[in-house]
């Protein structure tokens, strides 16, 4: 059973406390822009979900159907137990390499781009690694773990990850020594060169105990948040692909077949001898590091806010209740990218208007298309409710900046 769905209302509830808290000891660690983007790559995630894309658990199904061994008894607490530790062992090998292998990294690199650390960062999750993620966890099929434990202990697994990612909590001692805490998850997402790449462990730190990956947060050195390269925009779809981008830019840039087959499965750090030019390397210092800030709007934020709710209730909606045909699963899935997409134009405080109206011209064409179909019928009153709000949002954003632009001439 997937416990996640059932705890993102709770999930909810500790972002507004952990805010508050913030605000009340003058220790904010939320930037809107950010946190938003973070928030709507979450939703994003379950696009996949919508298209019906999911090679693992055809795979799984195989697996468990024709290699597995005598599968274990659910209703025993020892194959829950053992189960879970399984998971975050083999988790732990698909997080490590996950940072050390280009492929791997380019389905992962989105949950590391936030350069805040706080409990929105823990829902900015790829929209990618259903790709390859699966692979890591043939052998606890094979074993014999039963489909159903399998998919209850690695959400439950992903639900304790979410409290880690907090700047208000400190060292927790002896806890330390055997669970991920927020201390040693802050060194994993930073980019100090002290820091980088360690502590990989979902539940138990002890993995990278063992395997020489571990690293303690030091008093006296702060950890800076974001990827080296920073991204520089709140675009989810690229966010999401400008690795691959990058990968396939030096395939078919580099003359020699050997490194075209090894940029795939090379370090993550490694380009071809003669693509150096198109990712030069620049001398970074991450002292002098900035995070990316457009001067966007209030509106701009209350838009995006306002769009943020609009996504995730498609998200829990169609794609969570599993209502969607494979037509209507690409109709949800343009309508849910298109908007994130649009949200991070204006959040970036770039031209959006554009885009956003040939968003809303396919959100009315589909409007009107739910007046043909039966099935859709009790979709049309909130759809045309959703488009007042949004062609309102709309009018007062465009004359927002067209003031603003104003007034930057006036005083230029």
């Amino acid at each position: 059973m997937d416990y996640v769905p059932y705890a993102v209302p709770f999930f909810l509830l500790a972002i507004l406390i952990e805010l508050s808290y913030g605000w009340l000891k003058n220790n904010n660690t939320y930037r809107a822009n950010d946190a938003l983007s973070s928030m709507f790559m979450g939703a994003l995630r379950s696009t996949s979900s919508a298209l019906k894309i999911g090679l693992g658990g055809a795979v799984f199904f195989f697996v468990e159907t024709h290699f597995s061994l005598p599968r274990w008894d659910s209703s025993s607490i020892l194959t829950w137990i053992i189960a879970f530790v399984a998971y975050d062992f083999f988790y732990y090998w698909f997080h490590r390499i996950s940072h050390e292998r280009q492929i791997f990294w380019a389905s992962h690199v989105a949950h590391h781009q936030s350069e805040d650390y706080n409990l929105s960062t823990a829902l900015r999750q790829t929209g990618t690694g259903f790709f390859l993620t699966w692979v890591f966890y043939i052998p606890l099929f094979i074993i014999g773990v039963p489909s159903y434990v399998f998919v209850s202990v690695a959400s439950i697994n992903l639900i304790y990850q979410f409290w880690v990612h907090t700047e208000h909590v400190p060292k927790l001692g002896w806890f330390e020594l055997f669970f991920v805490s927020p201390s040693n998850h802050r060194v994993h997402h930073a980019q100090n060169e002290e820091y980088i790449d360690k502590n990989y462990g979902g539940v138990f730190i002890i993995w990278d105990r063992l395997f020489g990956t571990f690293k303690e947060e030091e008093d006296n050195l702060s950890p800076i948040y974001g990827i080296r390269g920073p991204l520089k925009t709140f675009n989810p779809v690229w966010a999401n692909l400008h690795i691959y981008v990058k990968m396939l830019r030096e395939i078919f840039h580099t003359k020699n077949l050997k490194d075209k087959l090894y940029v795939l499965v090379a370090p993550t750090r490694w380009i071809p001898t003669d693509s150096g030019h198109l990712s030069p390397k620049t001398d970074f210092d991450v002292h002098n590091f900035k995070k990316y800030n457009p001067n966007s709007s209030l509106a701009s934020k209350s838009y995006a806010f306002f769009q943020l709710i609009f996504v995730s209730l498609i998200s829990t909606v169609f794609i969570e209740l599993g209502e969607l045909n494979l037509p209507q699963g690409i109709v949800v899935a343009i309508a849910m990218v298109s908007t994130a997409y649009c949200v991070s134009l204006w959040l970036d405080s770039k031209k959006a208007l554009l885009a956003d109206v040939f968003r809303i011209v396919f959100l009315i064409g589909v409007f009107l298309t739910s007046f043909f179909l039966p099935e859709a019928n009790k979709y049309t009153l909130p759809l045309a409710g959703y488009l007042s709000i949004n062609l309102l949002f709309l009018f007062f954003l465009y004359n927002s900046f067209r003031k603003n632009n104003l007034l930057t001439r006036q005083m230029s």
